[in-house]
């Protein structure tokens, strides 16, 4: 499982830096569209070689290019969304969209395997839902044409695209989040949660697995790790509609210090107490808790990076974003999977991943007030 993820997240989140100073010097909206006509044409590829069987290295390194530009995507409408929404608006605007992008992906999930069984399943039915995804990216293609070529940025000089200037352009996305210590603060905060949802991914899935049912009774626990994975989302669907009207009352950081909070005393304690007795509904409400937890700091991390990096500088950070957010999941994955028992019951782990997110919040709370302090000499 940990080597799944690897493959899956860490090869954009090498190149991601580096492609992220693109969304710098490139019209985003340019990026937009010609980035989804990449994955159209990039999917033709994986359909044909469905269709010829080949299930080997090649089909997989083709879907990680289309799963690559889609992360590239992400990034240039992270940085776009300050072009489009401002002020107290914004922090809205970031709990929507990626709420509304994870209905959307449940929706063409559903649909997708909907679509697969009608037609019998089967190679033939993967091929007809790659079509589909194909005529998709088209659409969001031409859907993004509508967007004035100027409206998304970026603002200020676009320099010339030589090799040397775009590795320096990445060592100035990073200078950049220096100068900008509150979004730096919050990416690691992002992070942080990131490392305890991965390892807390792994621990329902070994427990769903191994000790929730018996090992002929595998389709039950897919069944329930989805249920689980169904209730994170509804945390984090309920941190979406929250997270806007608490920071207005308190603020981005005093609110990510509350959710972390939740999510290592409640959080943490559920799935400690589920695990261990063992009970599914305790699994669920700890889960829920995690998921509430994961929305609610990368709606505020999102909106202190738009606040306080330069709009020149937003697409490059957004990547860099992107990929600390996806080697913190996978190294979560990865202490998780080699060191706890089968069982997934391994109560030091879990109370470890406690003490990482209560530690998160103290040390949040501490940075921010002592940048707050004025200098006496």
């Amino acid at each position: 499982m940990a080597a799944a993820f690897a493959i899956l997240l860490l090869p954009y989140s090498i190149i991601g830096p580096f492609a992220g100073v693109f969304l710098d010097r490139w019209r985003r909206r340019d990026v937009l569209v010609r980035a989804n006509i990449v994955k159209a044409l990039a999917t033709l590829p994986i359909i044909a070689l469905v269709f010829l069987g080949n299930d080997g290295l090649l089909l997989g390194m083709s879907v990680l290019i289309v799963l690559g530009v889609g992360r590239f995507v992400l990034a240039g409408l992270s940085a776009s969304l300050p072009h489009v929404v401002s002020g107290r608006d914004l922090i809205t605007a970031n709990a929507l969209t990626p709420t509304s992008g994870t209905i959307a992906a449940a929706v063409g999930a559903v649909a997708g395997v909907a679509l697969r069984t009608l037609v019998g399943g089967g190679d033939a039915g993967s091929m007809l839902v790659l079509m589909l995804a194909a005529i998709g990216f088209a659409g969001a293609a031409l859907a993004a044409t509508r967007i004035g070529k100027r409206q998304l940025g970026p603002s200020g000089e676009r320099p010339a695209d030589t090799i040397a200037g775009v590795a320096l352009g990445m060592i100035d996305g990073i200078r950049q989040m220096v100068r900008a210590p509150i979004a730096g603060r919050a990416i690691a905060v992002a992070g942080a949660h990131r490392v305890a949802f991965g390892a807390l991914t792994v621990t329902a899935l070994l427990l769903v697995r191994n000790t929730f049912n018996t090992a002929a009774e595998a389709d039950a626990a897919l069944n329930e790790f989805a249920v689980i994975t169904g209730f994170a989302a509804v945390g984090a669907l309920i941190a979406a509609v929250l997270t806007p009207g608490a920071t207005r009352r308190f603020s981005a950081v005093t609110w990510s210090i509350v959710v972390l909070v939740q999510a290592g005393i409640l959080g943490v304690g559920l799935v400690y107490a589920g695990a261990m007795t063992p009970s599914m509904p305790l699994l669920l409400a700890g889960a829920a808790s995690i998921g509430f937890a994961g929305q609610g700091v990368k709606v505020c991390a999102d909106t202190l990076v738009q606040r306080h990096v330069r709009d020149d500088h937003l697409g490059r950070v957004f990547s860099i974003f992107d990929m600390v957010l996806n080697v913190c999941l996978v190294t979560g994955i990865t202490v998780m999977a080699f060191g706890a028992p089968s069982s997934g019951q391994a109560p030091a782990y879990i109370l470890g991943i406690g003490a990482l997110l209560l530690g998160t919040a103290f040390w949040y709370r501490w940075a921010s007030r002592r940048r707050l302090r004025p200098h006496v000499t």
